[in-house]
Formats: structure tokens, sequence, C-alpha cells
């Protein structure tokens, strides 16, 4: 069964259940009906025909990518991209839609709004999900993440770089020590350190967050 339809009727039994469990839904018609727990929004679309969040995924990313559509309305899609990948099922699914690769490859755009928001959504995706944070190791993307933290001339790239990478670093070993190869030498940390010692990643971020503060005043 369609996962959308099973939580569906899964939502049916338990409000059913809740209803006629309640004195007041069978003889008052006026009387309040319980709330019970809400209906998932995936569930909807599967019996109304609606678009899944991985069609509103897609659909985002080739509008992104579009030679048609303006930067501004690049823009627009790109925050509801970002705001649908925030759910950690969304995030999880990029891979299945083939929507790390182009993602990645916008973190060399020439323009410097879409190389932010690029960025950002990376964060987004790798913040505390190591399957993600795995998809961005293998994407190969984590030295042009140090290169954006550290070189690029817009200051709003810089800061969204380094929110990726410190979300890619954390509770992540593989992903810290690319990162740490990457680093320009005044940047890179004495020895070798945990990634799930937030004190020393922090203070490697830190650095970073700085460099970027004094470039931009």
């Amino acid at each position: 069964m369609d996962p959308g339809m099973n939580q569906l009727l899964k939502w049916s039994i338990e409000n059913s259940d809740t209803a006629s469990a309640d004195p007041t839904s069978t003889t008052d018609p006026k009387a309040e009906r319980p709330s019970g727990h809400p209906i998932n929004p995936d569930a909807l679309n599967a019996l109304f025909g609606g678009p899944s969040d991985a069609d509103l995924m897609k659909e985002s990313m080739a509008a992104i990518l579009s030679p048609h559509i303006t930067i501004d309305n690049k823009l627009i899609a790109f925050d509801n991209f970002e705001q649908l990948i925030e759910n950690l099922d969304n995030a999880n699914n990029m891979e299945k839609l083939g929507l790390w690769t182009p993602l990645l490859e916008l973190l060399s755009s020439e323009e410097p709004q879409l190389r932010m928001y690029a960025a950002w959504c990376v964060g987004t995706a790798v913040q505390n999900n190591v399957k993600s944070q795995a998809n961005l190791l293998a994407g190969d993307a984590i030295s042009i993440l140090v290169k954006l933290s550290v070189e690029d001339a817009d200051e709003n790239v810089r800061r969204k770089a380094i929110y990726a990478l410190s979300s890619e670093v954390r509770n992540y070993q593989p992903g810290l020590d690319k990162a740490v190869k990457a680093l320009p030498k005044e940047f890179a940390p004495e020895g070798a350190i945990d990634a799930a010692d937030m004190e020393a990643v922090d203070r490697v971020i830190g650095q970073l967050r700085e460099d970027s503060a004094r470039k931009a005043s």
C-alpha cells in the first residue's frame, strides 16, 4: 500500500475510535467533535492527488536551474527548497531524487545569491543528519565549501559556506577529516581533532567566522 494511503487509513481508524469513545459525538449534532490527531499532509495528497514533497523539491530545483526563470523567482524556489529539506525525511530523499548533484554544482554558480542559497541548503540538509553528511562527502564538495568560506568575495556566501561546514563536521569524523585537510594552514588545527569534541570544532569554525568578519569590515 502507498505510505500516504496507509497513514490515511491509520488516521481514519484512530479518529473513529476517538469519536466513538466521546459521548458528545453520537447525540448532539452541535457538539464539538474531538480533534484527534492531525492528518499527515502527504496522506491528503495521496487521496486528492496533490503534489508530494518530493514533487515540490524536484519542481523547485527545476526552476532554480531553468534559464527561463528570473533570478528573483529562482531565489523564491531556493527558499521553498530549503524549507522542504528542513524535514529530515525530505533531506534524506535528496539522493534518491538525484538532487545532490545539481545542488552541489550551484556552489560554483557565477551568481553570488545562488552560491549563498546552495551553501545554505547544504547546511540545512546535513545538520544532525549522518546520511546527508555522507552524501555531501561523497559529492566531493567539502573543499569547495572551504574555498567559499575563505575566498569568496561575498560575505553572505562566506557565512553560509561556514554554516554548511559547521553542520557537516560535527559528530561526523570523515567530514571533519576532509575539511581539515582542505583548510589553509592558518586555519588548520595542530594535530587531529575529534568530531565529537564540540569545543575543538568550535575553535576551527570560530576562526573562519572571525576571518570572514574581518574581510567584511
